[in-house]
């Protein structure tokens, strides 16, 4: 499982799962995820340190 911000794999036991009225269910690593896309609204392809950034910028390491 991947967090639904940043991308990043979910160890097994941890995170957090939060589910939209509409049905709609989004896993996050972490609270700065959580915090960043739920209460900022920030997209994550506008956030540096996440995989989308790198992706749509075309970063690759």
């Amino acid at each position: 499982m991947n967090c639904s911000f940043c991308g990043k794999s979910i160890p097994k036991g941890t995170g957090k799962i939060f589910v939209f009225t509409s049905g709609k269910i989004v896993n996050f690593c972490s609270s700065k995820c959580e915090k960043n896309m739920l209460k900022l609204k920030r997209k994550p392809h506008n956030v540096k340190w996440t995989k989308e950034y790198e992706r749509v910028r075309g970063k690759n390491d």
